[in-house]
């Protein structure tokens, strides 16, 4: 890929983020540009048309809607999961191989932003436009990764559902759980982010 297309392909996710996210901002184009890397590092074509490529984010907001335009990853699609680390990294698996690569902004990025454009009206500006140029092995870091998760189920089987023997709501995806002789939600299994309002 020649210096300009791969311009012309940055330019082109940054319009679609920028479109998804109303405006554009320094963590999104940092997500899109390790979406870019992450496709380059595992010879996959992105943004994907099919689900081969599984993302976890490791904090939401901008970066996470950078990242999705550029691998065509969505939790709509059911190929992109939140781990809230408050990180701005990801790690992007192919269910094919198995191989795995984690993908972080460097320690010194903003530095190196900082003195890319130094005529920069303001912090927030200069990021802005930098991390669109800084070449990648300066901007970002990249490694292979081995996922600590069984990836086959967690994207389970789609068409899969069955109902929560006690609330009765039905269950998406092999996510129900054999409890006690019953077949469950994680909720009604005491695994649940909520609780009945007293």
């Amino acid at each position: 890929m020649t210096s300009a297309e791969a311009d012309s392909r940055l330019n082109e996710m940054l319009e679609q983020t920028e479109a998804m996210h109303k405006h554009l901002c320094p963590r999104q184009v940092l997500g899109v540009r390790m979406g870019l890397l992450a496709s380059e590092l595992l010879g996959i074509e992105m943004p994907q048309k099919d689900k081969r490529v599984l993302a976890f984010v490791e904090s939401d907001g901008c970066f996470a809607d950078g990242l999705s335009a550029a691998t065509g990853c969505t939790l709509g699609h059911r190929t992109m999961r939140l781990f809230d680390y408050g990180k701005v990294a990801a790690t992007l698996v192919d269910t094919k191989t198995g191989r795995a690569v984690r993908i972080a902004p460097r320690a010194d990025s903003r530095k190196r932003a900082a003195e890319a454009v130094p005529e920069a009206a303001n912090r927030w500006k200069g990021q802005l436009e930098a991390y669109k140029s800084i070449p990648s092995e300066l901007l970002l870091e990249a490694r292979e990764v081995a996922v600590n998760l069984d990836v086959a189920a967690l994207v389970g089987k789609a068409g899969v559902r069955v109902n929560c023997a006690r609330c009765q709501e039905e269950i998406l995806n092999q996510r129900e759980v054999a409890h006690e002789g019953e077949t469950l939600c994680q909720s009604c299994a005491g695994d649940s982010y909520w609780r009945a309002a007293e």
